[in-house]
């Protein structure tokens, strides 16, 4: 029972964060952009207070997932560079931690884009 435990905290948290952001959609006036940048400042902020490394050991994938895992991927990279480079850093720290998923949406979208056709809505 211990080893199925990881997966079902990931599932509960992971759902809570989709749970969040339903809520804020049907009951407030934002935009599903507008709450989508707000997790992510808000992944920005608990990384660098060094407050969601907790969660994320505590609920793992259903924490680096969604859209504050990666803005906390960005605050680690930003924090990790500072260290290394200085001031630079913080121009070029999130980037580079965050190249790859970058990289794997651009080419995963691209290859979907070649080989499906959209449709107009109606």
């Amino acid at each position: 029972m211990s080893a199925v435990m990881p997966y079902v905290w990931a599932f509960i948290i992971g759902g809570a964060f989709c749970v969040i952001a339903q809520i804020l959609i049907d009951k407030t006036k934002l935009t599903p952009a507008r709450i989508l940048v707000a997790y992510v400042v808000a992944g920005v902020v608990l990384g660098g207070c060094g407050v969601y490394k907790y969660i994320i050991d505590f609920a793992g994938a259903g924490a680096t997932t969604p859209l504050c895992g990666f803005g906390y991927l960005i605050a680690e990279g930003v924090k990790s560079e500072i260290d290394k480079r200085g001031l630079l850093g913080a121009l070029t720290g999130g980037l580079s931690a965050a190249s790859a998923g970058i990289a794997a949406a651009l080419v995963f979208g691209l290859l979907a884009a070649v080989f499906f056709k959209s449709k107009r809505k109606k």
